[in-house]
């Protein structure tokens, strides 16, 4: 019996300690470490479109709020609970000039000032110290960006040039549907960050696993390299082509939460036509959100089999062709990074990180995080698929 218990392999799952998620990296509320870092920048919130005379529930960086648009045209981003007594803005009435709350009809244009107290005598004669919680917003590109931090730290809202210099015929559309069927995507935003600078995965997850879902060239394993910028981490992959030419193809990663990542079918070469924004929604969701430059006849290249969309897929079909959402959903609400085993090729990830962190500790140090701009110069990408000799 000793000698058969000396031969047992002991090393199994019993006894393993419980996973730890680095918190640092994914809280996203008021008061912590990254949700602090977060707020110095701008965030898309929703749709142009979705600022209407009907209130809209927004969730962002773990806050509630409510989108609308008041009778002038004017967006609002408001907090949900109504300052009188608490009850939610989502069932407001939307006027010429600003949001009534359905309870007590208080009126709060689209900077919270509250304009009316009918119930009041004198429609409030008080009226003018209550202010309803509320952010700034800008559109931009097809999308509502809000501002959720500090006042006196608010940065310009950054034009891009990807999409300033359009050619004639060129439109942006703007689309908050880009990962499944489900615009919130049930995991932390961090998921998906890790993903930007994880080139490695394309010839596995895209090729190998699932079938060629973006293109014979995407399929090829890559030579990488990541290097930092004053925005961010680039990801530099070349892939030796049949010619003999090489494909150089350039992930942006652009702090805290952007992507520009070139059209993975390689349709054409030369600057990416898009850029998304990765919205935390809270700790555990998250939402992306994306401008793209479409020329005429232009289209992204179908990644799903047999063209169709992602919830046109049966589980079955999931199952045998998983992609970045299945990858990201699969690690959990939270990972548990106590648990992962980083390798080199990991470099982009631990880098990334990184200079997250560092940017998070220059926020609580007072100092303004990196790519910020207070005087509106014009942000440019680097992102793309291009063609040099071999």
């Amino acid at each position: 019996m000793n000698e058969i218990r000396r031969k047992l392999d002991t090393g199994t799952a019993y006894g393993r300690p419980h996973g730890v998620t680095n918190r640092a990296l994914t809280e996203t509320g008021a008061g912590t470490r990254m949700g602090e870092l977060l707020r110095r920048y701008w965030h898309p919130v929703a749709l142009a479109s979705d600022a209407a005379a009907v209130p809209k529930r927004i969730r962002a960086l773990s806050e509630d709020l409510v989108l609308f648009r008041d009778g002038a045209g004017r967006p609002g981003l408001v907090h949900a609970r109504c300052a009188h007594r608490g009850t939610t803005l989502y069932h407001g009435k939307v006027e010429e000039r600003g949001i009534r709350c359905c309870y007590h009809g208080w009126l709060f244009e689209v900077e919270g000032r509250c304009l009316d107290q009918p119930c009041e005598p004198g429609g409030g004669l008080h009226k003018d110290r209550i202010r309803q919680p509320w952010y700034p917003v800008e559109e931009r590109y097809g999308l509502v960006f809000a501002y959720m931090g500090p006042p006196e730290r608010q940065p310009v809202l950054p034009r891009w040039d990807i999409m300033e210099q359009l050619e004639p015929g060129d439109e942006i559309v703007a689309d908050d549907n880009m990962m499944s069927g489900d615009k919130v995507i049930p995991c932390s935003w961090t998921h998906h960050l890790d993903n930007i600078p994880d080139h490695y995965h394309v010839p596995i997850l895209h090729g190998a696993i699932s079938g060629i879902q973006f293109g014979e060239l995407l399929g090829r394993m890559p030579a990488i390299t990541w290097e930092h910028t004053a925005k961010g981490l680039n990801t530099i992959a070349r892939r030796k082509l049949d010619d003999g030419k090489i494909l150089l193809r350039i992930d942006e990663g652009i702090l805290p939460n952007i992507r520009v990542i070139p059209d993975p079918g390689v349709s054409r070469y030369g600057q990416s036509e898009s850029i998304s924004w990765l919205l935390p929604v809270d700790d555990t969701h998250y939402m992306l959100y994306a401008a793209l430059r479409k020329s005429p006849g232009w289209s992204r290249t179908k990644t799903k089999p047999g063209g169709k969309l992602w919830v046109e897929m049966t589980e079955a079909e999931h199952r045998r062709h998983p992609d970045d959402f299945e990858a990201q959903a699969g690690q959990g609400p939270l990972t548990l990074h106590s648990d992962e085993h980083l390798a080199t090729t990991d470099t982009g990830v631990a880098m990334l990180r990184r200079m997250l962190l560092q940017q998070a500790d220059a926020v609580a140090e007072g100092r303004d995080p990196l790519g910020v701009g207070f005087d509106g110069e014009m942000m440019t990408t680097d992102a793309g698929n291009f063609l040099l000799e071999g």
